[in-house]
């Protein structure tokens, strides 16, 4: 019986060396965890026919500090972030995010690469990023970018990455102030957020936002209102005038809307 990836034509690399010439060589998509890619074969979303297995290239794996900076290497799981005693100190809203993705098969599974990579706007590790202005690394076969996450996206699944480029470490520099995060879903887990957001109180408010956008939005007018004295009223209404949020089959508009606002009066309060 013929499935969705009988016809797929399909390489193992050997080493993250490997894997960058089969994708510069060959025009080949890497798939790793395949939480999100499986599920788009399988519903015939997905043009692609020749892939690359990453999956065994270890070197994209590890989380470790480097210059004060935490470097989660792209295959990194959710797993391994909820029982990286790293991440629970310098980053426990990750933490709280990846306790949220799915059951134990995709946190076992799923990476924080292909988390980035896939470009939902619903993603629940992306609000995290983009509120502690981490960088994700790009690296081809003879070149390597560092982009901030708040810039790496240009539309609805559409990112700055080229064709020939893995996301090798998310970059997550020091975070002084309380961290916030809160997603609200269907269930408190394994469903699709119909609204997720991150926050960090410190010198300067920082806050993002999930599915309330063709991206994740970083709320800057809504920052400086808090930043500059502004009542929490204020800011909510600049914090609206900076999200889209659409009618779907999880929620509408107008509800993602209100939520947006009183997860941000909520963030205020709880980190006060």
């Amino acid at each position: 019986m013929k499935t969705a990836v009988s016809p797929l034509d399909l390489r193992r690399a050997s080493s993250l060396a490997d894997a960058l010439r089969l994708l510069d060589e060959e025009a080949r998509t890497p798939i790793a965890g395949a939480t999100d890619l499986y599920v788009a074969l399988n519903f015939g979303m997905l043009a692609p026919r020749r892939f690359v297995d990453i999956w065994g290239v270890d070197e994209l794996r590890g989380i470790s500090v480097r210059d004060d900076t935490l470097v989660l290497g792209g295959l990194t799981t959710y797993t391994a972030i909820i029982h990286s005693p790293i991440v629970a100190e310098r980053l426990p809203m990750l933490v709280a995010a990846a306790q949220q993705v799915g059951g134990p098969q995709i946190q076992n599974r799923g990476t924080i690469a292909g988390n980035v990579a896939n470009g939902s706007p619903a993603a629940d590790s992306v609000p995290v990023f983009a509120a502690t202005d981490a960088i994700v690394v790009l690296r081809s076969h003879d070149h390597e970018r560092r982009i901030p996450i708040t810039h790496f996206y240009t539309g609805y699944r559409a990112s700055v990455m080229r064709a020939n480029e893995l996301i090798v470490a998310i970059e997550v520099p020091r975070v002084d102030g309380r961290q916030w995060f809160r997603k609200v879903g269907t269930r408190a887990a394994q469903a699709i957020s119909k609204i997720v957001v991150a926050g960090v109180r410190g010198a300067a408010p920082r806050f993002a936002l999930g599915s309330v956008a063709p991206t994740v939005v970083r709320a800057y007018a809504a920052e400086r209102a808090l930043a500059g004295g502004a009542s929490i009223g204020d800011a909510a209404r600049a914090l609206r005038r900076e999200i889209a949020p659409i009618d779907d089959v999880r929620s509408s508009a107008e509800y993602r809307g209100q939520v947006a606002e009183r997860l941000l009066r909520r963030f205020w309060i709880e980190t006060a």
